[in-house]
């Protein structure tokens, strides 16, 4: 605990003069004195210690995310400053026009975001990186846009997306708008773990930033920027022209990002009959109406199922804090509000984008779908109806951006529509991430498309169901905290590695395919095949009736992760496979975690 007794001796400020280049710096390096109380206080608790200190934040793929606290294995200022540095120091390896392109920094409206944000821009000014910052609160997606609209080379927002009220994170982007690539995310580790010690590295002060031409604040305009290519997503205004005013809409952002883009989006498409929950419209880090603020949580959806019932709504719609992830609930046929998963209502979406597209005439040639590898194959089945092929690719839309910009490389393929189980969707590629703030506005126009039918979303998913299969799946999570929790997790994929199970629910397995060492193995004759994805701990196994289900540690949340996926011949038949699906496979899992 060396660390631990310098934090809590160290004197509380120390003042610094340097120069960089021609520029002359004030750095402030301090031990924060909210920390250090904190560290005093759990000087005696020895787990609290260890789990704080035992090893360093992990920054990974996309960045990092933690519990807010005193700590190497916390999100601080100290965690932050070691990560931006890490960040300065590649960009300033690529060169002078990398540092005057400069970064852009948003942030969500967890504990300490503003903090940290502006944390990043005096850690990268200090390299002589110029940095966009947002003055206040935006969405993740916008970030993403940002980056592309400003000609930046990198983005970072912080955010815990949909952790609880304790976790806050540090997100990077590329400068084609998406989460680092793998080959640069090593890049960036490299540099990151070459910092020895976070408490000196060393940063600029704002006041000196803005004065060297280093800081810029950025607001409204992107908002109004963005807007405009939101706007490019709409198929039938027409249509919606004539059903909105009738469209009962319910909003709420969970007391995050999304309130002011989502309304003004809505307003833009025709979408005036919108009522907001105004116990979650504005900003709250403890998100104190709900449990969680997920909106894959169907608790998150009380309060505006109440509002719904007042005005019997069309559809009712939550954000993540970020405004990445959509959720989306509607009336079942008995009339009651029902959560649509997020396979649910990727497949609205897409049967409704590609056959409007089909016709009008635009639906390009070469257009393609990409979803994730635990996603719904229902999607597949959709493309596939209007000759489309479905790319896959691992789980997170980082996966699904990289493909973006690959496309927009080679020309192959014309991007249509990205989605991935958690809510995420994407339909116009001018942000390079799943974006909720598009989904929004577009899921409106889905529901506005039933609506002039005289149908509900419901109905209309039956309908999907109805032409292409009853496909259902589901997702159980199961969270092991700490050290103790993390060497659960790799005992769990490692036991199926070892020991992988011949048959669930009784029916057979026919094929294996491990992620790890990208290999798709045939049960029945040993045959192995190439699985041409980026290796990662992910397991996903096929049944001989055509079910499948797939186990992954969460890349962001103390989590192992089971899905699982049927295709039956009615609701009820759906309904009854996935849950004998789950039912087996997790009593195996609880058999090697004794819980």
């Amino acid at each position: 605990m060396a660390l631990f007794a310098l934090l809590v001796t160290v004197p509380a400020c120390q003042v610094i003069k340097t120069e960089h280049g021609d520029r002359k710096f004030f750095i402030t390096t301090y031990i924060d004195a909210e920390l250090k109380q904190q560290l005093i206080l759990m000087q005696h608790n020895q787990k609290a210690l260890e789990d704080s200190f035992y090893k360093h934040l992990e920054f990974g793929t996309g960045g990092m995310r933690g519990e807010i606290g005193p700590g190497t294995n916390r999100m601080n200022i100290y965690t932050i400053r070691k990560a931006s540095e890490g960040l300065a120091r590649y960009i300033v390896e690529q060169g002078e026009e990398a540092k005057e392109r400069g970064v852009v920094i948003a942030y969500d409206s967890r504990h300490k975001s503003p903090e940290f944000a502006l944390e990043v821009a005096k850690t990268v000014g200090k390299h002589g990186i110029k940095a966009y910052l947002f003055k206040e609160l935006r969405p993740t997606p916008e970030l993403s846009f940002a980056v592309r609209y400003l000609g930046a080379f990198a983005g970072v927002v912080i955010t815990a997306s949909h952790n609880p009220p304790e976790y806050n994170g540090f997100k990077v982007y590329g400068q084609d708008g998406g989460q680092i690539p793998p080959a640069v995310a090593d890049a960036i580790i490299q540099y990151v773990n070459a910092v020895e010690n976070e408490l000196t590295v060393a940063v600029a002060s704002e006041q000196e930033l803005l004065e060297n031409g280093l800081l810029t604040y950025i607001g409204e305009e992107i908002d109004e920027a963005y807007l405009q290519q939101l706007k490019t997503i709409q198929l039938n205004p027409e249509m919606v022209a004539e059903v909105a005013k009738d469209l009962k809409i319910v909003f709420s952002p969970l007391h995050g990002t999304a309130n002011k883009l989502v309304r003004a989006g809505l307003k833009a498409f025709g979408f005036e009959n919108v009522t907001v929950v105004k116990e979650q419209e504005l900003p709250d880090p403890n998100f104190s109406t709900v449990a969680s603020p997920n909106p894959e949580e169907h608790a998150a959806f009380e309060l505006a199922i109440k509002y719904g019932e007042e005005i019997d709504a069309d559809i009712l719609m939550a954000t993540d804090p970020d405004a990445d992830r959509l959720g989306v609930a509607v009336k079942n046929l008995e009339g009651q509000y029902v959560v649509l998963t997020g396979n649910q209502m990727g497949a609205l979406m897409l049967e409704y984008l590609l056959s409007q597209k089909q016709a009008k005439g635009i639906l390009p040639g070469n257009g393609v779908v990409v979803k994730t590898i635990v996603t719904s194959e229902i999607g597949r089945a959709i493309a596939e109806h209007y000759g489309l092929p479905t790319i896959d690719t691992l789980t997170g839309f980082k996966f699904i951006g990289e493909k973006i910009n690959e496309f927009e490389r080679t020309k192959e393929y014309t991007f249509q529509f990205g989605y991935e189980e958690s809510y995420g969707y994407l339909i116009g590629d001018f942000v390079r991430d799943k974006d909720a703030v598009q989904s929004a506005i577009f899921a409106a126009e889905v529901a506005a498309y039933y609506k002039a039918q005289g149908k509900t979303l419901y109905e209309g998913l039956l309908e999907i169901f109805e032409k292409y299969g009853y496909y259902r799946e589901s997702l159980h999570s199961l969270t092991l905290k700490g050290k103790d929790g993390a060497e659960q997790i790799a005992n769990i994929l490692a036991t199926f590695r070892k020991e992988p199970p011949k048959e669930i629910a009784g029916v057979e397995v026919v094929a294996i395919e491990d992620y790890l060492i990208s290999k798709r193995t045939i049960v029945a004759t040993g045959e192995e095949q190439t699985i041409d994805l980026p290796r990662s701990n992910v397991l996903k196994y096929h049944l001989a009736n055509g079910a499948w289900f797939c186990l992954r540690p969460s890349g962001t949340e103390p989590k192992a992760k089971f899905y699982f996926g049927v295709r039956g011949t009615s609701l009820q038949e759906s309904e009854e496979l996935v849950a004998a699906l789950e039912n087996a496979v997790m009593a195996i899992v609880h058999q090697i975690v004794n819980v």
